[in-house]
């Protein structure tokens, strides 16, 4: 009898003793299930909240740029479009990687289209600091398998991958549900949907005209998302998107972040107010505060 009354103290102390649990610890997952679906998660409704898109997956202290890790702690905050980089290896391995050297991110150095996986296998990320974290680099496959019942992926393509190879990697992991491809002008556009018709891209414009030409290609506003650059565009552009029925993203990196830095979510707010759908941004905390007070 006295130790099992001992057995109940104890368990009584260390439920005590332990810390509160942060209301941030739960995951903010999406899990599409179609194709339609993220189509229409996707297109512009009015009066609908704004998104947070992490520019390389929401890097954090102690949290690298690329990585599954710094994923899972950007969908903390909020329910996270993550952008993220797909480079390739020397023996023709899709991983994710920003630059096109190893030196900033990773405890490896020269090239990364001269190495091979298994010799990048062995490195660390590092965060934006500098400094050392246990996590490595994913590969483009295992990321697309994570994210299917956890995220929208934004997929940013290196120079020397093919479009083929990214659809490829896409269909075998089943992932059109949740993946938009970026692309930078329309030829690689219309390759991309020439592919898969079903594909969600996402299509720099950032004047009316612009967009007129991109639309006259033939690829559904359904099938679109809207980069209008990482300043402001015009009143006009937003409001032409909007009867289109596609969401803008507005890129905040660099310094519309930096001015939300000095002066507060404010700024965040009234790019939103302007027309701004999506927050491309390297601070997914303070952009998601701005979300919230607006809702």
């Amino acid at each position: 009898m006295k130790k099992y009354m001992w057995l109940l103290l104890i368990i009584f102390a260390l439920g005590c003793n332990q810390k509160p649990q942060d209301k941030n610890t739960q995951a903010h997952y999406i899990n599409l299930k179609t194709v339609s679906e993220l189509q229409n998660y996707l297109s512009y409704k009015e009066k609908q909240p704004a998104l947070v898109s992490a520019h390389r997956g929401g890097p954090m202290p102690g949290y690298p740029e690329n990585a599954i890790e710094t994923f899972e702690n950007a969908l903390k905050y909020a329910p996270c479009i993550l952008e993220f980089d797909v480079n390739k290896t020397k023996d023709g391995k899709l991983i994710l990687m920003h630059d096109d050297t190893l030196d900033r991110t990773t405890t490896g150095s020269g090239n990364v289209n001269e190495k091979t996986w298994e010799e990048l296998q062995k490195l660390y990320l590092k965060d934006e600091s500098g400094k050392i974290t246990e996590y490595k680099i994913p590969t483009f496959e295992d990321v697309l398998v994570w994210g299917r019942t956890r995220a929208v992926m934004c997929i940013d393509i290196k120079r020397g991958i093919e479009p083929q190879e990214i659809v490829n990697m896409i269909h075998k992991t089943k992932a059109q549900k949740h993946s938009i491809v970026i692309v930078y002008n329309r030829p690689m556009l219309q390759k991309y949907h020439k592919i898969d018709s079903s594909l969600c891209i996402s299509a720099s414009a950032g004047t009316v005209k612009s967009i007129e030409e991109t639309l006259a290609l033939g690829v559904p506003s359904k099938n679109l998302i809207m980069f209008v650059g990482i300043s402001e565009p015009k009143k006009e552009v937003y409001e032409f998107l909007h009867k289109k029925g596609i969401k803008a993203i507005l890129g905040t990196m660099h310094n519309l972040d930096n001015s939300a830095l000095k002066k507060g979510d404010k700024v965040y707010q009234k790019l939103i107010e302007n027309g701004a759908d999506v927050l491309a941004t390297d601070n997914v905390k303070l952009a998601t505060s701005a979300i919230r007070k607006r809702k």
